[in-house]
């Protein structure tokens, strides 16, 4: 058997044959102006941990690049946001990741945001020249071995692309010296506001003993229409 579902396209539009778990606190938004449809797409909750994600780090590299804060300042405000944000990512992929068995890789998602957050915080407040000149390349990196670990965990080729694009752009920054929070923003957030919005591959049982047989039938007969 093969470790990837080769027949599943690594990205494509979302579906409605979702799993039970995807169907628990489903977010629709349908945003039209007049007749103009602005956004239309389902949102799961790990979909929502995206969005979340993707807000913070966009907010955090932008406002690194852009505006004249000093670093002890952003550092106190972002360590907020940082555990804010990471204790909202448990809480909406708990469930999910239990269900597919891979809880281990929610906590090493925790792990990773501590990390950067810790040597991040060294750098600022005890003055680490070392960390502070590498405080993209660190994030990057850090993001980079989540997705990867995340890949080899749903068997997902999408999770891994995002791992060596994470890693690439450490390797593009050097080229972008004045420019670094804004690039290393725009990958962090935005590889995850596109994996929100899309349905990636997967391969992960779709059995579980959190679920009753109702609702491993239903899971199967889920999947087998999400195939056409």
């Amino acid at each position: 058997m093969s470790f990837f579902h080769p027949t599943e396209p690594i990205i494509r539009s979302k579906q409605y044959h979702l799993e039970i778990q995807d169907l628990t606190e489903l977010l629709e938004i349908n945003l039209k102006f007049g007749k103009i449809t602005l956004l239309s797409n389902l949102y799961t909750r790990i979909d929502l941990a995206f969005l979340l994600w993707g807000g913070i780090s966009l907010i955090i590299f932008l406002i690194a690049q852009f505006l004249p804060i000093s670093w002890s300042t952003q550092a106190y405000l972002w360590s907020i946001l940082t555990l804010v944000g990471t204790v909202a990512m448990m809480v909406l992929s708990y469930y999910w990741v239990k269900l597919k068995r891979v809880t281990w890789m929610l906590y090493g998602w925790a792990g990773l945001m501590v990390l950067g957050l810790g040597l991040t915080n060294l750098g600022i407040f005890w003055g680490w020249s070392e960390i502070l000149i590498h405080i993209c390349p660190l994030w990057l990196g850090l993001c980079g071995l989540g997705y990867l670990g995340t890949g080899i965990g749903l068997h997902s080729r999408a999770f891994l692309i995002a791992g060596f694009l994470h890693l690439l752009g450490i390797l593009l920054l050097p080229y972008f010296i004045n420019w670094q929070f804004l690039i290393s923003g725009l990958i962090l957030g935005g590889t995850l506001l596109f994996l929100a919005e899309f349905k990636w591959d997967m391969c992960s049982p779709l059995e579980s003993y959190l679920l009753v047989s109702e609702e491993i039938r239903f899971n199967r007969k889920q999947h087998q229409q999400m195939q056409f």
